[in-house]
This record gives structure tokens, C-alpha cells and sequence, in this order.
């Protein structure tokens, strides 16, 4: 270990000896700007028809990272990378000068170049650009990573995503079909009618979603306030507000565990329109998720196009476990149900959270078309309507693919006094130790007292709708910077 330690000492000293050199010299290493870069793309597509070995007179400025060198004396190829491809430079000294030569010749990889050249499709049917003149943008100070660890050290690639970028083309690629996933909601739903909004981060009482907040305080209003964990509650007082159909885009904070589909920090859509149930919704999400995959070029095994296939949440844990959840309608005779089939019961969980992992141990996993689970237990959603023909249930569905949620969305509770009531049975649960349950906010059913028309609304979860059009198993792989243990 130590003659590693020793050796990469050297190789920082021998670049910060080269930076020294340069400034020495009367060359700025770290210059303002270089402008009017063309994407190397856009140059590789401009010239995808050149024969072998055909020359052209079009000049080009590409801006990137020197990845590859090759050759020296009178000649040699050097490989830029930028966002959108890689190129082969040409040097020759004919053109640059001995000293001219030299300096490039004498660059380290990782250096970031701004190069003036000629196009030509060399006698390897490689489009090379002839380096006329060049430019140092800036001295990389630190080797690049080593390729074998830039691809496949988990710790390297998730707490130094910029190393992961540098070395690897899939992660830079990934990261811009996140960019085009986003992009796509927004136009699906911009087109759709609805209007984006931005609601509070920091809010004087979390709610919206089963989930313990982060806290933290307000200095100036001496108060504590709370990361938001849903957009939820404030989305449907802009419905009561008139604005009918909405949308937030933004950040999500849970402090909860972090494993393949969690983390504390997370990307979430919600939408909201008046007039609407939660069958209107489901077929807004399954026509925006089949319209997004579109947009980014999906090629994946599971067909995303409408209509998605629809079960029960009843039905489906009956269907895997044998279980009835509607007639082991409290703890004590479902904790028995479990035990009579062999499942483990977690010791101090109500009845929801027993419901709940049915669903997640034997349900979720087999879910891997798109399924739409649909009419929950009132018990497990404080904000759902009930349903109009099933009594104990709600009009709510969590959508799943490849076995993992993506979405939960409802026919929202509109009527103030039960939702009134409704926080009087979370305040309870509260009370008998559940850290997840609702806490009652008075100005959301004031505002619901206002009256808010019939409404269906939705939360969908972008890292995991990554995560299917990518094909991910991890949260972690599509977020640039997942938080990480010590």
C-alpha cells in the first residue's frame, strides 16, 4: 500500500511540476473561456458520409478531455472526449511547430483542450480533425481514474460521480436520458393542460405521505420547520384555489432507510386535476409513462403501452397468500391468518402495517408487467375517497413495474369532516407509537372547507421511472450523488 501511496505522490507532483512549467513559460493554465465550441457530436454527424482517406476543408473548434495519445516525433493521434462523443486529433509538426508539437505531445490525459482543425476521414475510416492550432483550458492536477475502477468500484462511481463521468460513457449517457425523462413529463403535461407550480421545501407541518420527516430550525422565526415529504396538501389548496390542473416536479425528503429503491433525497411528480377520479388518472399515468419511454427511445422487455393490466389489492394478496384481509379486518385475527400460513409478523405493528407487508413481500415482487393495484383499505389512505361501491375500502392504486412501485396515486378525499376524522384516526395511531402516522393539519381541512371540487391526483416516482427506462435495479445508479453510510 505504501509504494501505491508513494506512486500516485509522484504523479500529482510530476503534474503540478508540468503546471508550473506552463505558467514559467507565460501560459495560462486555467484560461476565461474558449469561445464558439461545436459539440464533437455534432461535427461527427456533419461528416458521417466522408469516404476513406477523403479530405475536407472544414474547419471546426471542439473543446473536450484528453483521453488517448498516441504516437510522437513528427507525428501523433490524441482522443478528445466531450458530453456528446469522441474524436481523433491529428498532430503533426509541420503544422504545429517543434515547440508547438512538443506542448501537445507533452499534455497528461484528463487535460481539458480546446482545439482549431481540419476535417478528414482517415485511411482507417476514422473522422480525424488536423490540429492546427490548440489551447490548454485546463491542467487536470489529478490522473484520471483507472478505467477498471471508474467502471465498476461501487464506493469510486457513487460517492465521486465526476470520476464515474469521466471514465465512463454509459453513466454521462444515463444521466442525459434522465435529463430527456424530465423534459418529457413536462412536455406530456404542459401539453395536457396542466400548469407547473412550486410549493414550499421547508414547511411548518409535513404531510402527505406515511413517512418521518427531517427537521431542522428557523433561526429569524425561531420555529422548527420540516423537509417536505409529499407536495400533496399544498397541490390540493391550489385545486381549491381554482387553478384545476397542476403539477410539481421537484424534491421529496424521507428519513427513512436507504436500499435499491430508496433514498432520503428523491425526485417526485405529482399532478392534480379537478373534476377527475383515480380511473381518469390511471389513464393519464399510463399515457404519460408510455409517452415518456417513446420520447427516450425505451427498448426494454416490458411492454409499456396502455392499457396496463388491473387487480385488486384484496384480490392479489388472497391470490399469493391465501389470505383475506377483509374479513381478517384487525390486528390480532391477520397476525393469525400470517402465522397459519407461515409468514413472519413484525411485533408492534398495527393493522395497516401488516397489510403493508403482505404487499410488499408477496405481492410487489410478482408484479412485473404494468399492473395497476387498485382500492386499498380506508385504514392505509388517510387522503383517499372511499370507494363508491366497496365498503372498508378506497378509490386509490399504486402502479408497479418490473416489481417495484412507481406511482400511488387517488380519487381524493374531498369532504372536510371526514378527512377531519381521518387525522383523528392517524393522531391515534400517532399515539399508540406509529412514527409515520399523518400529523393533523387544521389549515388543509380549512382549506377544504372552502370546497374543492372532485379531484384525482398522483405521485410518481421519477428515480424509479429511471430506473425502468434504463433498466437499473438501483436507486443509487440513477442518482448523481445517492446519499451514502460513512
Amino acid at each position: 500500500m505504501a509504494d501505491r501511496a508513494d506512486g500516485a505522490d509522484d504523479l500529482l507532483e510530476a503534474r503540478r511540476r508540468k503546471l508550473e512549467s506552463l505558467r514559467a513559460a507565460g501560459i495560462e493554465p486555467f484560461p476565461h473561456d474558449f469561445d464558439g465550441v461545436e459539440p464533437i457530436g455534432v461535427v461527427r454527424s456533419a461528416h458521417a458520409g466522408l469516404s476513406t482517406g477523403e479530405e475536407t476543408s472544414d474547419r471546426h473548434r471542439v473543446a473536450g478531455r484528453l483521453a488517448a495519445r498516441r504516437g510522437q516525433g513528427k507525428m501523433a493521434f490524441l482522443d478528445l472526449v466531450d458530453r456528446s462523443g469522441r474524436i481523433q486529433l491529428q498532430a503533426r509538426v509541420d503544422e504545429l511547430g517543434p515547440e508547438g508539437m512538443d506542448r501537445l505531445v507533452g499534455l497528461d490525459l484528463g487535460d481539458l483542450l480546446g482545439i482549431d482543425g481540419v476535417a478528414f476521414m482517415s485511411r482507417r475510416g476514422e473522422l480525424t480533425l488536423r490540429v492546427e492550432s490548440f489551447a490548454l483550458l485546463a491542467k487536470s492536477l489529478r490522473p484520471p481514474p483507472e478505467k477498471h475502477h471508474g467502471l465498476t468500484d461501487v464506493e469510486t462511481r457513487f460517492r465521486r460521480r465526476e470520476l464515474d463521468l469521466i471514465a465512463n460513457e454509459e453513466a454521462r449517457e444515463l444521466f442525459v436520458v434522465r435529463a430527456r425523462v424530465i423534459t418529457a413529463v413536462r412536455r406530456f403535461l404542459d401539453g395536457e393542460g396542466f400548469i407547473e407550480v412550486e410549493t414550499p421545501v421547508l414547511q411548518p407541518l409535513y404531510g402527505g405521505a406515511a413517512a418521518r420527516p427531517f427537521t431542522t430550525h428557523h433561526n429569524a422565526l425561531n420555529r422548527e420547520f420540516f423537509l417536505r415529504i409529499a407536495t400533496e396538501l399544498y397541490l390540493k389548496r391550489l385545486i381549491v384555489g381554482g387553478l384545476e390542473r397542476v403539477y410539481e416536479l421537484g424534491k421529496d425528503f424521507r428519513n427513512e432507510g436507504v436500499d435499491s429503491t430508496h433514498n432520503p433525497e428523491f425526485t417526485m411528480l405529482e399532478f392534480y386535476e379537478a373534476y377527475a377520479d383515480y380511473e381518469d388518472v390511471a389513464a393519464r399515468c399510463e399515457r404519460l409513462v408510455a409517452f415518456v419511454a417513446s420520447e427516450v427511445g425505451y427498448e426494454g422487455e416490458v411492454d409499456l403501452s396502455p392499457p396496463w393490466r388491473r387487480e385488486t389489492l384484496p384480490d392479489a394478496i388472497r391470490a399469493r397468500t391465501g389470505i383475506d384481509i377483509m374479513e381478517a379486518s384487525d390486528r390480532e385475527s391477520l397476525a393469525q391468518a400470517m402465522r397459519a400460513r407461515g409468514l413472519a409478523v413484525p411485533e408492534d405493528e398495527g393493522w395497516p402495517k401488516l397489510v403493508d407487508e403482505l404487499v410488499t413481500k408477496h405481492v410487489e415482487p410478482t408484479l412485473v408487467e404494468p399492473t395497476f393495484l387498485m382500492d386499498y383499505p380506508v385504514a392505509l389512505s388517510p387522503f383517499a375517497k372511499r370507494h363508491r361501491s366497496v365498503p372498508g375500502l378506497v378509490e386509490r392504486f399504486e402502479a408497479y413495474v418490473g416489481g417495484m412501485e412507481i406511482a400511488n396515486a387517488f380519487t381524493e378525499l374531498n369532504d372536510p369532516d371526514e378527512q377531519r376524522r381521518r387525522f383523528e384516526e392517524q393522531r391515534a395511531l400517532a399515539g399508540a407509537g406509529d412514527v409515520e402516522a399523518q400529523p393533523y393539519d387544521e389549515a388543509f381541512v380549512e382549506a377544504l372547507e372552502q370546497g374543492m371540487p372532485p379531484t384525482g391526483g398522483i405521485g410518481i416516482g421519477i428515480d424509479r421511472l429511471v430506473m425502468v427506462l434504463t433498466g437499473r435495479r438501483s436507486i443509487r445508479e440513477v442518482v448523481l450523488f445517492p446519499a451514502m453510510r460513512d
